[in-house]
Order: C-alpha cells, then sequence, then structure tokens
C-alpha cells in the first residue's frame, strides 16, 4: 500500500490526530512530512492538518504557503494526488492558490468550536465518494478565520461546477457565503475544508455515540485509491 503523507508545519498541531486516525484506526500507512522536505515519491494522498502555522503571524496559512514543500504539493495535485486541507490546511491551500476564495475573520470575530452538521453537496472527490448526495454528516469545527469569501464571480463558478463540497446545515458557525464549509479546486482532487473529520472519526470522541461521520473522509481517499483498509 502507498503512504498517506500528513505535512508538518511549524505551529502545526492537529497532524497526531490525522496520523492516529490513519495509521492506527484506518490502518494505513502514514508518514509525517516536514514543510521543508523535497522527496515526495511514494505517496499516493496528502493531507494538510490544522494548527495555527506560523503562529497564524500576518494571516492565517499565508506565511505556510511559500514553504519549500507547496512546491511539491502544487506539482502533485496538478497530477491528479489527492490533497485534503483541514482548517489551517484549508486556509494554506486558499493562500498558496490552490483554490479559490479567501478565509477571514469569523463574522461574530469570536473563536468557534462545536459540533456541527454539514451536508455532503459533492459526492465526486476523493475524500466524499462513500457518501450520499445531500446526506447529513457530523463533525466539530475549531477555527477563528473560517468565514468563506469570494467574489460573486467565483461563487457563481463554485456552484456551476460542483465546487461545494459541504455546505453548514441549520446553522452557519463563521458567516461563511453561501454556508460554504468545504471546497474544491474544479478537478476534484484538491479539497479544503474547515470541520476536523479526524475529531469524529471515533465514537468515543462524539456527543452522538454512532456518529464516525469523519472517518468516511479517509475511507473515501482509500475507496478512491483502489486500496483495502480495515476498521
Amino acid at each position: 500500500m502507498r503512504k498517506i503523507g500528513v505535512v508538518v508545519f511549524p505551529g502545526t498541531n492537529c497532524e497526531r490526530d490525522v496520523f492516529h486516525v490513519l495509521s492506527d484506526v484506518l490502518h494505513i500507512e502514514t508518514e509525517y512530512i516536514w514543510h521543508d522536505r523535497q522527496d515526495m515519491d511514494g505517496f499516493a494522498g496528502l493531507v494538510l492538518p490544522g494548527g495555527f502555522s506560523y503562529g497564524d503571524r500576518l494571516r492565517a496559512g499565508v506565511i505556510a504557503a511559500h514553504s519549500p514543500i507547496i512546491y511539491q504539493v502544487k506539482k502533485m495535485a496538478k497530477d491528479g494526488v489527492p490533497v485534503l486541507g483541514i482548517c489551517n490546511g484549508f486556509q494554506i491551500l486558499i493562500e498558496s492558490g490552490l483554490l479559490p476564495g479567501a478565509l477571514v475573520k469569523n463574522e461574530r470575530l469570536n473563536f468557534v468550536c462545536k459540533w456541527i452538521d454539514a451536508k455532503v453537496k459533492n459526492t465526486t472527490t476523493p475524500f466524499t465518494k462513500l457518501f450520499q448526495k445531500n446526506q447529513k454528516i457530523r463533525m466539530p469545527v475549531a477555527h477563528g478565520e473560517g468565514r468563506y469569501v469570494a467574489d460573486g464571480l467565483t461563487i457563481k463558478k463554485l456552484r456551476q461546477k460542483n465546487q461545494i463540497v459541504l455546505s453548514f446545515l441549520n446553522e452557519n458557525p463563521n458567516g461563511s457565503a453561501e454556508s460554504i464549509a468545504a471546497i474544491c479546486n474544479p478537478e476534484g482532487n484538491v479539497v479544503g475544508m474547515m470541520p476536523h473529520p479526524e475529531r469524529a472519526s471515533e465514537g468515543v470522541l462524539s456527543p452522538v455515540a454512532d456518529s464516525i461521520d469523519g472517518s468516511t473522509i479517509f475511507r473515501s481517499l482509500m475507496h478512491y485509491l483502489g486500496e483495502s483498509y480495515s476498521t
């Protein structure tokens, strides 16, 4: 089985959570990738986890977007390799130009940390293939700069090209345009999301005992890659 890489920047703090779910829960070969690494051979997919890369100085994700590894991330994304950015990872994908729009301070200017419901709007990405269209899923969010904004033309294109992957359901915790919780690039292999699937991959962590919707994000990836996995 080829490896999944978890990219680590100075200030990243969710890499162990992602690694645990991939390696210990789903038994996928996983490896940490330090932000200045150049040799990326053998990786079938990448995850940019959450945290506060470079302390969110200047703007969340903007410094990490200029790290040496981003050149490799862009190259792999162009080659069709699945790339998932979670929370700060989403911010980095935005700041590096791999995804359109911007992520700015939450509408009420406060840090939001809570479980939310979302709707799956695109089931064709490597990370959503095992969901049903419009399926309701439950995952937590934890961010201060997660409000997705974009100009009207960009929003129109996202709708037309089916690039809105998840939308907040019932409650929009940060004021995102169109209640956007996750988007993808036109090709669908690069996905950025504000909810944390790694924190919703084991029933013991969920306020709803049988809710492990986050693990389906990662199991979808393995299904897409044609690999076997065990739960």
